[in-house]
């Protein structure tokens, strides 16, 4: 295939960013008299947006409607502070995207990560790289594996779906590409497993970032 734009994940993917967001989640359980958790627990409660995050966080019997109602501001809040703490991107990423940039190959950010975080963080994290678009859930759409942001970010560039890649790092990723008509990279280097990403049906695997110049 011609890859003309890679749509990328963040979390798992561009940005390794799992410590911020465990501390940032447990300072919110724990001021609120809940349970903690392992910072490996995170890798499989990210990936669905921030409510459902909240949801697996709290225990069985507190995940109500109301509870998480509550306690999503407090950590929105408290993330938005804290979310460059620990953060960065995954070794090697950076230099693959600038050489494949000066290949004329263009990038997009589609993520269930909060819309209005993301900017900032992508200028911080990567500011001599230029996206296409870059779009996290926006309030009134739905989260991936629904295609829409994919959809969206497709109408916005005009490039054909057979000179796109989308490179994610968990079975929603594969589910949402796969659902927009697009072939679906999985990278290993990212917060799941080779199997989930196998019996997925990812079409290709990256071990590092830097495969992503030979794919």
């Amino acid at each position: 295939m011609t890859i003309k734009l890679i749509v990328f994940d963040l979390d798992g993917t561009l940005l390794d960013s799992i410590d911020d967001i465990a501390f940032s989640m447990n300072h919110v359980l724990e001021k609120n008299g809940f349970p903690v958790h392992p910072r490996d627990a995170y890798y499989y409660f990210v990936g669905d947006g921030a409510r459902l995050l909240m949801e697996r966080a709290l225990p069985e019997s507190s995940r109500t409607a109301a509870q998480v109602d509550a306690l999503l501001p407090e950590f929105m809040a408290y993330y938005d502070l804290h979310k460059a703490d620990r953060t960065k991107p995954f070794d090697g990423l950076v230099p693959a995207l600038e050489k494949l940039q000066a290949d004329g190959v263009r990038f997009a950010v589609a993520s269930n990560k909060p819309h209005e975080v993301m900017p900032e963080l992508m200028r911080h994290y990567f500011p001599n790289i230029s996206f296409a678009v870059i779009l996290g859930h926006r309030k009134g759409h739905p989260i991936k594996p629904d295609p829409e942001i994919v959809h969206d970010i497709l109408a916005e560039t005009g490039i054909s779906r057979s000179d796109v890649l989308y490179v994610g790092d968990t079975a929603v990723d594969v589910r949402t590409a796969h659902a927009a008509g697009l072939k679906m990279a999985g990278a290993l280097w990212g917060f799941r497993t080779r199997q989930e990403l196998t019996e997925a049906g990812a079409d290709f695997l990256l071990e590092k970032p830097q495969s992503l110049l030979t794919l």
